[in-house]
């Protein structure tokens, strides 16, 4: 009889060890599961990116083109209404998603590619090399980076490459210090050691044991960067330092500053699409990093 009872009451151990076990599949699906602050993220990126692709569909008006009178408000003629020269609004807010993309996502794989390389080289190698590398680094952060983006465009012709290499130029530091950290510790892992030990090439082993193992922060870092150089961007049209050949919502918002009480909606959409797009990438930065 005292067998039979013993049988059938589980031991301690035993309900521990099954509670882990029912615990474990719901921890990860927790993990796995999407953030809701995640998916708007990526919800309002694929809707900029979009609009953006399907610019001349979805707004196949130009934007520069004046299509009815000036200050139309906003109705079911013209969505966003119409400025001060007639053009319509909608047209510019769509097509001006297209210019702060391409130039945000050039700029910010250019400063990535920058740190990537200089981040490698310089935590990788070591001594004199990482800290001259430190040191150059250091003098570009130090530098007020807007204020040589605005100097840089105002001595050459303004243009998207040329905004979009000066940005890229001067926003690879973050990124260079970064991968750097994260090199130094990833070069004294055992296997790291292990391939060294066993004849690997200093080449071979970055490629294929120390930059997977250290990328993952650079990804989220250039999801993050989106968004601030986007800003960047509508700050330099803003000050009439854009591309006057492309419409972009800095532009717009510089256009509707004198209007702000007679024409509300000129300012409005543009500068609500501008909050959209840096908010999706912010929090899509933030749920790859909480992943």
């Amino acid at each position: 009889m005292t067998a039979d009872l013993t049988e059938t009451i589980p031991r301690e151990g035993d309900r521990a060890g099954s509670g882990a076990l029912s615990r474990q599949p719901r921890a990860v699906r927790r993990i796995r599961r999407p953030n809701p602050a995640s998916i708007l993220g990526y919800s309002l990126i694929g809707a900029i990116a979009l609009s953006a692709v399907f610019a001349d569909v979805i707004a196949p008006v130009s934007p520069w083109k004046s299509v009815d009178l000036p200050f139309q408000a906003p109705g079911s003629g013209h969505l966003f209404g119409t400025d001060d020269l007639g053009r319509d609004v909608f047209s510019g807010v769509v097509h001006g998603a297209r210019t702060s993309l391409i130039v945000a996502m050039a700029a910010v794989l250019m400063s990535n590619s920058l740190g990537i390389l200089l981040g490698l080289f310089s935590g990788y190698s070591g001594g004199w090399i990482d800290d001259a590398v430190m040191r150059f680094t250091e003098f570009f952060q130090v530098m007020p980076r807007f204020f040589l983006a605005l100097i840089a465009i105002a001595l050459f012709q303004p243009g998207l490459p040329t905004i979009t290499l000066v940005l890229g130029l001067t926003s690879w530091t973050t990124g260079t210090r970064l991968l750097r950290a994260q090199v130094l510790s990833a070069r004294e892992r055992e296997f790291v050691l292990a391939a060294r030990a066993l004849g690997a090439g200093h080449i071979f082993t970055i490629r294929r044991h120390i930059l997977p193992n250290t990328i993952t922060p650079i990804i989220v870092h250039g999801a993050l960067m989106v968004g601030r150089v986007m800003l960047t961007e509508a700050s330099l049209a803003f000050l009439g330092l854009g591309d006057p050949n492309n419409i972009s919502w800095g532009y717009m918002l510089s256009n509707a500053q004198p209007f702000l009480r007679t024409a509300w909606w000129m300012a409005l959409f543009p500068g609500l699409a501008l909050s959209l797009a840096v908010l999706g990438f912010n929090l899509a930065g933030d749920g790859l990093r909480r992943r």
